[in-house]
């Protein structure tokens, strides 16, 4: 079994991929988008056509998978934290640095904790929320 986290965006799914793309090495693997769903003609709303309806990016070689939801089915993210671990506190530093531009909110900004050289926490500015987390070995 594989547990995937699945995001759901309200029309920047493709704009946070690539945000990610730049901000954490992700690699994008596949981009669908709606207008290119077989027998799709006319069953989604004119301003999800252009819209990703499914895609899939791999972070450090673990599968995320994410699509912009039609309106009525969109719901922002809640109760969960993606939690980014990483090696040095220079790199927790440059990726809470680089999340939090335009972010929606900061809160637990970067810094050494009892558990960790680094760690801080975030919603990005596509809605996503976000632990970085660099650990002191115990």
């Amino acid at each position: 079994m594989n547990v995937t986290p699945y995001l759901f965006f309200n029309g920047t799914c493709e704009e946070a991929l690539k945000f990610y793309e730049k901000v954490l090495g992700a690699k994008i693997e596949v981009m669908m988008r709606y207008k290119d769903m077989p027998g799709s003609t006319g069953q989604h709303p004119p301003e999800l056509t252009e819209k990703l309806m499914h895609a899939r990016m791999t972070i450090a070689g673990h599968l995320v998978m994410a699509s912009d939801a039609p309106p009525e089915r969109f719901n922002k993210p809640q109760g969960f934290d993606i939690n980014l671990s990483v090696e040095t506190p220079e790199e927790a530093d440059r990726i809470f640095k680089s999340l939090s531009e335009g972010a929606q909110s900061v809160s637990m900004p970067i810094a050494e904790t009892f558990w960790a050289h680094r760690f801080g926490a975030l919603v990005d500015k596509f809605g996503t929320p976000w632990m970085v987390n660099c650990e002191k070995k115990m």
